[in-house]
Parts: structure tokens; C-alpha cells; sequence
């Protein structure tokens, strides 16, 4: 490629200037003085104009922020007096009120977590002196929370004569009202502003309507609510740093004369700034916020702008007219020493061109040939050939372009180019192309630059985003956005395409997981992944969707043909034989098939439809396919589907229920103290109750196992002398835990860690696991068993029968308990089978010094029979029918069971 030659250069000259300031007939020294002058006077003027409108600016954004900032101190203390309206309402509905429900309505409210500064909410009841008719108390009641607050308790607000004049008229006019600024009792520990305090009241009317006059509100009033806050604490989240960092902040009550000011930021500030002040009206009070700027933040950038652009302006000018005095010969010479600085300037600008790493070519405009190429250029396109600017391009759409002069200046800036380089590989370039004229001849000018490491970055990284780095398949996000895409394109096009969907889930992998590690698992996800994709047909769209779930979108498909390419999937994957270190395994799916040939599904629906089939799929026995089909199965797995959903909305409102059921001795009377089962109920919607054989098999299938049995671990610790009529005298309390939360390893530092909280002992508690979840998790139970017996509590082995090994693993369960499973004790009168089993589980159970008890005693006859044959407790409905804890009861039913 050829270099471009240099255009020529400009002749030197210049205008006759000699005889101006003659003409002028004033020296041209005075001119420029004169216009020097002029200029600085008026850019000080301007100068002075900016300041002065900068400075209103600034004390316009002092007095806004000022205002904004009495607004926000006012904002928490009607928060507040909001939360009391709200306690009134509570009272007003019923003004019954003990100290539980208290602090549970004030809990519900959530008064500690909105209001900064808050200490404790308190209810003063009124009372009247039977001697002295006219001498009134209120002597504070309820305190929440009462931990910390019980030194209120008993103190009588009346016995100043400020706080009952402020309660009589927030009695008549039902307004709330706030105290002068004090020391809080509960604070003494803190010294002078940090212990101050307020406290916000409102009048407690008596149960009924909303009193309309102050004769009603008078002859209604049982009692005043308080809050108190901190305001130190107030003040500083009220006003944010926003205000605090640019004012000096001082706060004092105008009501309460001569009183120093009880919030005063400390901050530094300057002295003869305009102070802001501010009063804030509320409950009664007056307060005065006076902010005083800390640093001046007058901005001075454009009144400096302004003054070096005038001073520039003017010297310029005066400089130009002083100029007009030189004569033609320094003129000429001026215009040579510039010619000779052009041309050094030439030969600087093409050797750093020469030397850039961006690739700079030179077309000619009028048949698009390369007259120019810089270094880079040559070293990646080549010396000779490709003479035509066009043919640099892969493109054939792009040299179209190029080699049309008339679409050259359209569009072709910044453009992303594929160009081919010399060994005839393409790369990728961001090329720029304009049309530039050199000594009046129009040529081209390309400049691009190599993107090649940019772009192969930027695909690897969508590439890592849409698909699963262990099985290099589709994500889940990926997968997801494809079956829209689908989806949106049926319902553009009715006449489109039939599609399927295909959920693909591993038989056992959990086995393989746990016997050979997770290692094991990866690199059996990865062999499966590449020999579905064998089985992949073109366009049709395979991925992981989690875990050991795969799941397929294939297009063109029919029912049949759908259920025909599932078999194969499933076959292949079954063919697969995994060699891990000295094992092999065998791997089998099971397929739920959606086949997508009418109607308008969401993805949402087609995720669940395939769901439901594939979970179909397992419960008939796990490797197969199960083609979606409105039926009585899968109406029954969408049933339990709205159950989970059911139960999910039952845990969040808390509409779960506990009933006890006393296990009772067969040997004589009945224990003291008694031992009681926990059994899980539900509230529906119609507040009707429902039992757990209906939700818990959903339960456990959408995994909502763990959370129940927390829910019911902790309210039963935390209740626990409310669980049952004999209060804390409770022998044992029996509590079930699910399959899934013996899995979860934090359950027993859960448990030990209330017990701790709620002080139960842990001999009072049993906890139940049955023998199915026993046998299937044998070394995670005993792990857990054996944490909470170390610490004291007792573990019963439930449903003991039922399973396929119990004599074989009883032996290896350290347990205190076990308990016969029902469907034994159901067929003793009629099954001798049953009968001896029955006899050999006590007499095992007794040889290990364990306890036995019997399940579902329906008949009085039976407590004799199974006594006969050794059994220690007994539980159903013939000893004792399932009743209410305590702590749920109805208020009166509570009070009445625990004698009060």
C-alpha cells in the first residue's frame, strides 16, 4: 500500500498594518489600554451580579431545608400519636386488657422497629379516691415491653400537676398530647441529654362507640395510653445526616421557660451565618429548631468562570488592537516561523500516526483504492493486494456499502466489522468511516480498531450466563425464556408449530450423592448430559433445570410422538453404566410429559403441568413416562398442590393449631404428673378444622416439613406451662418430628437453644420419630438423637411395626420409647397375628429397658388385654379424646381450666 503524499503547504502573508493607528488617530496603545480597562470593569460587574444571585440561592436552599427538616421531626411524634389512636381503637372494641394481650398488641404493631427512639408503650388506669371524690390517680398498669419498664409500674403521672392538667385536656378534647422534655425513670444510668425523654398520651374511653362530646368523654374516661421516646435518638434518625452534617442543630420546648435546650448537635459552625428557626406545634408544645450553617457551600466555580473568561476576553482584545501596530515585515516573518512549525508538525503527526495501534487507512473517494495504510494496518491486512477499501470487508452486505460512495456517509460511525486480514482469517474491528478533503481532492478515511478479544469475551460470558457450567447445557433462565419465546410465537401465529415439554427427573441420585459423594453426582450429571444430547434432535432445546432435573422443549411433535421420543430419553438414560472408584450404578428417570397443541398456557402452567406429570411418573413406580392428561391422578396431584399452597397461607397467618392427648399408664391410675402427644391441627379458611392426614402428605411433598415443626417446637417451649391444665407441673410433652427436618442439621442447635431461651427442662420432652424415617436416615437420626439424649430429652420411635426391619435396626437406636403402630392394636380382638407381634415388641422393648406404648386404644377392653400383655402406656380415643392447648383457647374457657 502507497503513502499518501503531504498536501501543500499555505503561503505566508499578511495585510498592511503600519498605517492604522494614524488613521485611527489615536495611538493604539490607548485603544488597547481603554479596551483592557472596559473589559475588567464589566467582567467585575458580572462577577459581582453572580455572587449576589448565587448567595440567594444558597440562603433559598438553607430556608427549604430548614423546613423540610421541622416537617420530618414532626413526622415520628404523629407516627406515634397514629400507633396511640390505633392502642385506643384496641380498647374502645375491648377495654379488658391484662398484660399478655397488651404486649401482644403492642408487638403486632411493631411500635420498637418504626419509631426511633422509642422506649415503652404504657396504660395508666384512672382511679377515683373513695375519701376525696375530687383527688384522681392514674397509676401506670401495663408496661410493654415490661422487661426494663417495671419501675413504671404503680407510678401515679397525676401526682404532678402539669401531667394531670395536660390528661384532662387531652380527656375533653380526645386529642394526644405530649410532656415537657425529663429524665426517663428507666435511663438513670445515663447523664444529662442522653437520658432525656418525652412521653406522647391520649385519653382510653370505656368499651363502645367513639365518645362525641367532652360530658361523654368525661363520664367514659377509664384511662390515659403513653408512649415515651429518647430524643436524642428521635432527633438524629429524624433529621438524617442530610441536615446534620450542613446545621449545627439546637432544640428547645418555648413552653417550658428558662430551660436549657434539650438536643444540641455539638457541631462546629459559623458564627455570622444567618440562623433558620423553626417551631414545631404538637400535643400542646411548643418547640424551636435552630439551625445554624456549618460551612459556607456557596458555589464559586462560575463567578470564577466568569472572571477568567473576562479577563482572558479583555487582554485579548486589548492585545489584538495593540497588534494592529506591526508592520508588514514582522508579519512576514511571524507567517514563515509558522510555515516551518506546520511542516515539523506534519512530520510529528505522520510518525505518531505510523506508531498508533489503530488501524488508519486512506481511500481515494472517487474509486474507493487504499492510498494509505499506517503501521497496524499493513502488519494485519497485508503490504500488497486487497487494493479496494470494499474487499477489506467479510461482509458482502458491507462491501456493497463501501464500494457505494453515495451510502458512505451514512451510518458509519462506530460500526462492528468482520475484516479479513491477510492469511485471509477475518477478525473483528469497530471501524469509523468519513469522507475527509485533502488539498481540495475528497478521500476516505477509515480508522478502526481490533475488538477480536472484546467480542470473544463478551460471548463467552452470554455463553456462561445461558447455560449450566457442569453439563455445558441451557439454564433454567435460558430454558425458561425459550419456552416463552415459544409460547409467544403460538399465540401470534395460530397455524404455528406443535410443541412439548419434557420433565426429566433422576430415580435415587440422592444414593449416589450420598455413598460416593458429590464428585460422584457431577460426573454422572455430565455423562447423562452428553448422552441426552446424542439423542437431541435439531432445533430442539435440552437443559438443566437444577440439581437432577432436566428438561427438554421439542418442537413438531404430536402426543405420541412426544411419548415415543420420552421412551428414548428414558432408555438412553437407563442404558448408562456409572463406574465410580469400585462402584457402578444403574440410573433410571422418570419423564413428565405437556404436549403444547392447543389453548394458550402460561409457562407457569406448563412448569406445574410437567411437574405433576413427572411426580405421577414416580408414584407408578419411577422410571417411566407420564404424558399430562386431565384425569383423576393428576386432579388429585393438583389438589395436593393447592394444599401446599393452602398450608404455606396457614404458617404465614398463623391458623395452625395444637391439641394435646394424655398417654395414660395401663398398670393402674394415671400418672402425676401426666404425659401428653402434640398433634397438629389447621384453621381453613372457615375457620373449620382440619386434620393433618389431609395437608400433611402435601406438606412434606413441597417440603414445608422443617418449618411446621419449628413452628410447633417453638410454640410449644415457649408455652409450655400453658400447654396443658396442670401448668408447669407437666410430666412429658411428646413432640413429632418429620422426615425432612431430621435431615435438616441445625434442628437440634434449634431445639437446645429454646430450651435455653424458655427454661424447659429437657426431661420434659419426648421427641417422636417414626420408624420408616428412622430406617431411611439411620446415620443423620442417630446423630441427632444422640445430641439431644446427651443433653437430657427422651426420643420414642413411632409407628413401631410398620416398617420392613424393626427388630434389626432397634438395636442400633438409642432411644427411650417405642410405640406400637395402630394398625396392630387396631386388629387385636380379631388377629392373633397381631396379638403376638404385639407381646414380642414388649417383651424386645422391655429386654433394652425401654418404655412401650400402644397407639389408637379405641375400646375400654382393650387397656385390659394389652396390659396383660406387658405394654406400659396406652393413647387414643377410649383413654383420652384430643383437646385444645391452653394458650389457644378462648380467654374465659383458659381462665376457667387453671382455676382462676
Amino acid at each position: 500500500m502507497n503513502a499518501v503524499s503531504p498536501p501543500p503547504q499555505p503561503s505566508a502573508g499578511g495585510t498592511p498594518a503600519d498605517d492604522l493607528p494614524r488613521r485611527l488617530g489615536t495611538p493604539p496603545a490607548v485603544w488597547a489600554m481603554t479596551v483592557l480597562v472596559a473589559g475588567l470593569l464589566f467582567t467585575a460587574w458580572v462577577a459581582h451580579r453572580m455572587w449576589l444571585d448565587e448567595r440567594e440561592r444558597t440562603q433559598a436552599a438553607y430556608a427549604a431545608l430548614a423546613d423540610g427538616s421541622a416537617l420530618r421531626l414532626q413526622a415520628p411524634l404523629e407516627k406515634v400519636a397514629a400507633v396511640l389512636r390505633a392502642m385506643q381503637t384496641v380498647f374502645l372494641s375491648n377495654d379488658r386488657m391484662d398484660q399478655r394481650k397488651f404486649e401482644q398488641y403492642s408487638e403486632n404493631l411493631r411500635i420498637s422497629a418504626k419509631h426511633p427512639g422509642y422506649v415503652a408503650t404504657v396504660f395508666a388506669r384512672r382511679q377515683s379516691d373513695p375519701n376525696d371524690p375530687q383527688r384522681v390517680a392514674y397509676p401506670y398498669e401495663l408496661a410493654a415491653p415490661l422487661r426494663g419498664n417495671e419501675s413504671l409500674i404503680g407510678f401515679d403521672i397525676a401526682a404532678q400537676k402539669p401531667n394531670l392538667l395536660a390528661l384532662e385536656r387531652a380527656r375533653d378534647a380526645d386529642v394526644p398530647v405530649i410532656s415537657a422534655p425529663f429524665a426517663l425513670r428507666q435511663f438513670t444510668q445515663y447523664a444529662g441529654p442522653a437520658a432525656l425523654g418525652v412521653t406522647v398520651r391520649l385519653p382510653v374511653y370505656s368499651y363502645g362507640p367513639i365518645p362525641s362530646d367532652v360530658a361523654e368523654r368525661r363520664s367514659r374516661e377509664i384511662g390515659a395510653l403513653a408512649i415515651s421516646l429518647r430524643l436524642e435518638p428521635l432527633v438524629y434518625e429524624a433529621l438524617g445526616s442530610s441536615v446534620l452534617e450542613r446545621f449545627h442543630v439546637r432544640i428547645r420546648d418555648l413552653d417550658a421557660p428558662g430551660t436549657e435546650a434539650f438536643f444540641d448537635s455539638g457541631t462546629p459552625f459559623i458564627a455570622d451565618a444567618a440562623v433558620q428557626t423553626r417551631t414545631l406545634d404538637f400535643g400542646g408544645r411548643r418547640w424551636e429548631m435552630q439551625l445554624r450553617p456549618r460551612v459556607h457551600v456557596l458555589d464559586a466555580t462560575r463567578v470564577r468562570t466568569v472572571i477568567g473568561a473576562g479577563v482572558t476576553i479583555s487582554l485579548l482584545l486589548s492585545l489584538l488592537l495593540w497588534s494592529l501596530s506591526t508592520t508588514r515585515r514582522r508579519a512576514v516573518k511571524m507567517g514563515q516561523r509558522m510555515s516551518e512549525r506546520f511542516r515539523e508538525s506534519e512530520t510529528r503527526f505522520r510518525t505518531l500516526n505510523e506508531l498508533l495501534p489503530a488501524l488508519v487507512l486512506l481511500a481515494d473517494g472517487s474509486d474507493g483504492r487504499i492510498v494509505y495504510a499506517n503501521q497496524a494496518a499493513r502488519l494485519r491486512l497485508g503490504e500488497v493486494g486487497r487494493p479496494m477499501l470494499a474487499d477489506l470487508f467479510a461482509d458482502p452486505l458491507l462491501q456493497r456499502r463501501a464500494s457505494d460512495p453515495a451510502t458512505l456517509g451514512e451510518d458509519w460511525n462506530s460500526v462492528d466489522a468482520a475484516l479479513l486480514s491477510h492469511d485471509g482469517e477475518p477478525f473483528w474491528v469497530n471501524a469509523s468511516i468519513a469522507q475527509v478533503d485533502m488539498d481540495g481532492v475528497p478521500h476516505l478515511l477509515m480508522v478502526a480498531t481490533d475488538i477480536s478479544e472484546h467480542r470473544e469475551l463478551t460471548e463467552r460470558l452470554i455463553y456462561q450466563a445461558t447455560h449450566d457450567a457442569l453439563t455445558e447445557l441451557c439454564n433454567r433462565r435460558e430454558f425458561e425464556q425459550r419456552v416463552e419465546l415459544a409460547l409467544a410465537e403460538r399465540k401470534l401465529h395460530s397455524d404455528s408449530r406443535p410443541c412439548a415439554l419434557l420433565y426429566i427427573d433422576l430415580d435415587q441420585f440422592k444414593l449416589i450423592n450420598d455413598v460416593s459423594g458429590h464428585m460422584a453426582g457431577d460426573q454422572l450429571l455430565a455423562q447423562l448430559a452428553l448422552a441426552m444430547r446424542q439423542q437431541q434432535r435439531l432445533g430442539d432445546v435440552l437443559a438443566r433445570l437444577g440439581g437432577d432435573e432436566f428438561g427438554l422443549l421439542a418442537f413438531d411433535v404430536d402426543a405420541e410422538s412426544a411419548r415415543v421420543l420420552a421412551e428414548r430419553l428414558r432408555e438412553c438414560i437407563e442404558a448408562l453404566m456409572f463406574t465410580w472408584q469400585t462402584h457402578t450404578y444403574t440410573i433410571s428417570a422418570s419423564i413428565g410429559v405437556v404436549v403444547v397443541d392447543h389453548g394458550e398456557p402460561t409457562l407457569k402452567d406448563l412448569l406445574a403441568w410437567a411437574d405433576t406429570a413427572c411426580y405421577l411418573a414416580k408414584e407408578n413406580g419411577r422410571n417411566r413416562v407420564h404424558v399430562y392428561r386431565e384425569d383423576d391422578e393428576t386432579t388429585r396431584r393438583q389438589s395436593e398442590m393447592e394444599w401446599a399452597n393452602r398450608v404455606r397461607w396457614a404458617v404465614e397467618q398463623d391458623r395452625l393449631l395444637l391439641d394435646y392427648q394424655e398417654i395414660v399408664p395401663l398398670g393402674g391410675s394415671r400418672a402425676d404428673p401426666p404425659t401428653i402427644e402434640l398433634l397438629l391441627r389447621l384453621r381453613d379458611e372457615e375457620d373449620g378444622i382440619v386434620l393433618p392426614g389431609t395437608f400433611l402428605q402435601a406438606a412434606e411433598r413441597y417440603g414445608l416439613m422443617p418449618a411446621i415443626d419449628r413452628w410447633v417446637i417453638r410454640n410449644a417451649l415457649a408455652h409450655f406451662s400453658e400447654l396443658h391444665p396442670a401448668g408447669a407441673r407437666l410430666g412429658t410433652c411428646a413432640i413429632n418430628l418429620s422426615g425432612a427436618s431430621i435431615e435438616d442439621e441445625g434442628l437440634a442447635d434449634y431445639i437446645l437453644g429454646l430450651m435455653a431461651q424458655y427454661g424447659v427442662p429437657a426431661h420434659k420432652l419426648c421427641f417422636e420419630i417414626t420408624e420408616t424415617v428412622a430406617v431411611r436416615n439411620l446415620l443423620k437420626v442417630v446423630h441427632m438423637i444422640e445430641r439431644l439424649r446427651q443433653a437430657g430429652c427422651l426420643i420414642a420411635l413411632d409407628d413401631f411395626g410398620a416398617g420392613m426391619s424393626s427388630f434389626g435396626y432397634l438395636k442400633n437406636l438409642p432411644v427411650d420409647m417405642i410405640k406400637i403402630d395402630g394398625s396392630f392394636i387396631r386388629d387385636l380382638d380379631t388377629d392373633p397375628m397381631s396379638r403376638t407381634i404385639i407381646s414380642a415388641i414388649t417383651q424386645i422393648g422391655h429386654q433394652r429397658g425401654l418404655k412401650v406404648v400402644a397407639e389408637w386404644v379405641s375400646a375400654g377392653h382393650m387397656s385390659k388385654a394389652l396390659n396383660s400383655l406387658g405394654v406400659d402406656y396406652g393413647q387414643g380415643f377410649a383413654l383420652h379424646r384430643p383437646e385444645r392447648v391452653l394458650f389457644q383457647r378462648a380467654g374465659s374457657e383458659w381462665r376457667r381450666a387453671v382455676g382462676h
